[in-house]
């Protein structure tokens, strides 16, 4: 007989603790991210399918260190850093980091501006209205609700599952596309690389693993946060896949079809779906990708910042004396991108440096993020076995895959 009583106060455990992962998992499935997904399936169609499925152990796998890490030590990513490697590395680590953010904010505007002027709206309108909606939604003085707010945009994401339902993927042509992959192309192992760098991004471990210590999680509830970060894998990748089903289903083979922008991918859809449709749909989808994206990625810097320079840095705290700093960092980090996207026309040299450092920010995260694992935890919550060198294994080719990517941004193969 079920224990009613029993499971009820399970859920609520749960509930307690969901949040982290599925936020930062939420946010993973950004603008960027998620032009990225529908290129891949324009250019190669269902054959970039299989690549994402195998990114969601690695996702998950690199993610859960976080929460170990974080509710064990109490520590933000910065704050170790800084402890087990000294201030000179935990300020390159810190800088790079806030440098990558400020890059990710400018996509995540881009994204919020080219919603908007799908449906008419000049930029000069939605970029300063998100950006103060953004600033207000921190000083709100409270991580939970901050949590629920972002978990609550990037609901929206979903929108996309209308979508499919719409243009009915060709079972057996996916199916066949699966078991399809040209791996001898260049093309395509760029491509695979470009899903590497949109899925694992650093600001993901430095946001996580300072939530879970804002949040206060304890170490009973590792297991609970830890299936808090794998539900959240699976929706991220799930979205991402959609994508790749999405335009495979319908722009593959179609031609030398290029998707940059907003407008390309409602351009296209609109030939499929109608103009109305391909607007709300892809719309409510990317704006919804880009205000979780645009919360967690400014409060990634944000915290990793100020945890390498050791000021307050709790959410939980309202607007004083003592941290007006943090606030002021997060402010900071939501507006000279807004500003930048507002005046700068030619934003193609930014996003390729973006690009390079993003490449080169994962081996040195992720090595850090390894490190930390064996030095920072006692040894009864470290990895062993076989996950372990799964984990390290897996690693390993997600930063080779990094190292790769600056490559062909320099033209160098």
């Amino acid at each position: 007989m079920i224990n009613f009583k029993q499971a009820w106060q399970q859920v609520k455990e749960w509930a307690a603790v969901v949040g982290p992962g599925l936020i930062v998992m939420l946010a993973d499935t950004d603008a960027g991210c998620l032009i990225t997904a529908a290129q891949s399936g324009n250019q190669f169609g269902y054959s970039m399918v299989l690549p994402q499925i195998a990114l969601i152990p690695v996702l998950f796998m690199v993610q859960e260190i976080t929460v170990r890490l974080g509710i064990i030590t109490q520590k933000g990513h910065g704050e170790l850093i800084r402890k087990y490697f000294g201030k000179n590395w935990a300020y390159i680590s810190a800088i790079t980091l806030l440098i990558s953010v400020v890059g990710a904010m400018i996509t995540e505007f881009i994204g919020i501006a080219g919603v908007g002027e799908l449906f008419g709206i000049s930029r000069w309108i939605t970029i300063p209205i998100c950006t103060i909606t953004l600033i207000i939604v921190a000083l709100l003085g409270n991580y939970h609700r901050v949590e629920r707010i972002g978990i609550s945009f990037g609901i929206f994401e979903l929108m996309f599952i209308i979508g499919i339902i719409m243009v009915k993927p060709d079972t057996s042509q996916l199916v066949n596309g699966i078991m399809t992959v040209p791996i001898h192309d260049k093309s395509y192992i760029y491509m695979i690389a470009a899903n590497v760098g949109a899925v694992i991004m650093p600001w993901m471990i430095f946001y996580q693993q300072s939530a879970v210590t804002d949040k206060h999680l304890k170490p009973n509830m590792v297991k609970k946060e830890q299936s808090d970060t794998l539900a959240g894998t699976f929706i991220t990748q799930g979205i991402m896949i959609g994508f790749v089903i999405f335009f495979a289903a319908t722009t593959f083979n179609k031609g030398s079809v290029i998707l940059n922008t907003v407008s390309d991918l409602v351009n296209e859809m609109a030939l499929f779906i109608g103009p109305a449709a391909s607007k709300i749909i892809l719309g409510t989808s990317l704006l919804g990708g880009s205000l979780v994206a645009a919360i967690v990625v400014s409060l990634a810097g944000t915290w990793g910042m100020s945890e390498v320079l050791n000021w307050p840095h709790s959410l939980n705290e309202g607007l004083n004396k003592s941290n007006y700093g943090f606030y002021l960092m997060y402010a900071a980090i939501l507006v000279v991108p807004a500003i930048m996207v507002l005046f700068i026309k030619n934003m193609v040299e930014i996003a390729v440096s973006i690009e390079v450092l993003n490449a080169l920010m994962i081996p040195i995260v992720l090595g850090f993020l390894l490190l930390l694992e064996s030095r920072a935890l006692p040894e009864k919550y470290r990895m062993r076995g076989i996950y372990k060198y799964t984990v390290i294994i897996s690693s390993l080719v997600v930063m080779i895959f990094g190292i790769y990517m600056i490559g062909p941004s320099f033209n160098l193969w």
